[in-house]
């Protein structure tokens, strides 16, 4: 199988691996033990007490699935994945936002924790950090020659 090269000197047009590859596995995996445990807390959650705090256990559940379609997004290679990832990381990065300030400045929204409480303390504020990494990491390791023209 022949690649076509580019105009760059002979590199080939093929995709970027820096994304899947080094750090980014590392990034990835991160993101998928997230995805696990958001939605390992969210099903116990809601198949033990939803009725204590339904938002703040739906919102575990939210955030589960946003760390999935992140995680996916992330180990796939191309320019429609990589969107899917940095829209992912957005719509993770406003949840911690949003939720850890309204549980900083209004508790008695939030009376149990979510995986995005107080900007996700109970985790180490991992959280907080994740999303801009994942976003600096995909800025990094963007593929400019895939972007549709």
């Amino acid at each position: 199988m022949k690649n076509k090269l580019s105009n760059t000197g002979g590199t080939p047009d093929a995709p970027a691996p820096g994304r899947t590859t080094g750090a980014g596995r590392l990034l990835i995996t991160v993101y998928g033990i997230f995805a696990i445990s958001a939605s390992a807390r969210a099903g116990f959650q809601i198949a033990t007490a939803f009725k204590d705090a339904p938002l703040a256990y739906l919102l575990s559940a939210f955030a589960a699935a946003v760390y999935i379609v992140a995680t996916v997004s992330l180990a796939r290679r191309g320019h429609k994945w990589a969107v899917a990832a940095t829209v992912s990381i957005c719509i993770e990065l406003a949840g911690v936002l949003v939720v850890g300030l309204l549980s900083v400045f209004d508790a008695r929204a939030f009376p149990h924790a979510t995986v995005w409480s107080m900007f996700g303390q109970g985790y180490g504020y991992v959280p907080l950090v994740l999303p801009l990494v994942g976003l600096w990491w995909l800025y990094r390791h963007r593929d400019r020659a895939a972007a549709p023209k």
